[in-house]
């Protein structure tokens, strides 16, 4: 996921990527940064990419830098919210381990760390850190490798959606996967993506010098991850993991 992906990607945003904003049913991350918004902070959202959190950032804070790796992105965002005049737009690789970004009181970055490079997921966490000024806040949102590996459990012992998935698989692919895996790249729609554990994601914000506050399940609906789920199939739902933050 370079940025030549995300440039490509860009104009059918809304239909390839997985809207969080629409999905968080109970306004989990949106109550999160009500708490710590005021009306003199400035917040960076990290990885804006066609600002859907803007509607809820920009009322909420003095200033509001939206940052993300593709120029497309910025520009829809742009063009959609041209009513926000306290949105400043910049265009920045969060996984580079040389970029410069400015202080803000509140960082938010919802499920934008998603790289298969451990390189560029730890330059992407020590930025957050650089930008996120002495006692401030960190929203982030990531894909839970709990919630995956329960939707697998559950999908292999029910059967659901076989005629999508094969278990056949050579060697040499065997051993990709299990290289992946170990490392928590787990494929969605045939791309690895990062997904992380409660108790990982503690242990990398404690080395990036954040205290975590709180950590909440974010749950969708089972559509979210099977073509055809059972009617059955109710509680308990898949998730994402929301972390609250605060620097030290």
């Amino acid at each position: 996921m370079d940025r030549k992906y995300w440039e490509r990607i860009a104009p059918a945003y809304n239909d390839e990527i997985f809207d969080v904003l629409h999905n968080d049913k109970k306004a989990i991350i949106r109550s999160a940064i009500e708490k710590i918004a005021g009306p003199g902070k400035t917040v960076l959202d990290a990885g804006c990419a066609i600002g859907k959190w803007l509607p809820v950032l920009a009322p909420a804070f003095k200033k509001v830098i939206a940052a993300d790796i593709s120029a497309k992105n910025l520009e829809i965002a742009a063009k959609n919210y041209p009513g926000y005049a306290n949105v400043e737009y910049l265009r920045a690789d969060l996984s580079s381990p040389i970029i410069k970004l400015p202080k803000c009181d509140v960082t938010i970055c919802i499920n934008a760390i998603l790289t298969d490079s451990m390189k560029k997921r730890n330059a992407f966490f020590k930025n957050l850190s650089s930008c996120t000024r002495k006692a401030g806040y960190l929203v982030l949102t990531v894909p839970a490798l709990e919630s995956w590996m329960f939707s697998r459990i559950i999908q292999q012992k029910w059967n659901i959606d076989k005629k999508y998935y094969s278990d056949k698989i050579s060697g040499a692919m065997a051993l990709k996967k299990y290289k992946n895996m170990i490392q928590g790249n787990m494929d969605l729609d045939h791309v690895p993506t990062k997904h992380y554990l409660k108790e990982e994601l503690q242990l990398l914000l404690a080395n990036e010098g954040f205290n975590t506050l709180d950590t909440q399940k974010i749950e969708y609906d089972w559509s979210t991850e099977f073509h055809q789920p059972p009617k059955w199939l109710k509680e308990p739902k898949p998730w994402d993991w929301m972390v609250l933050a605060q620097k030290k």
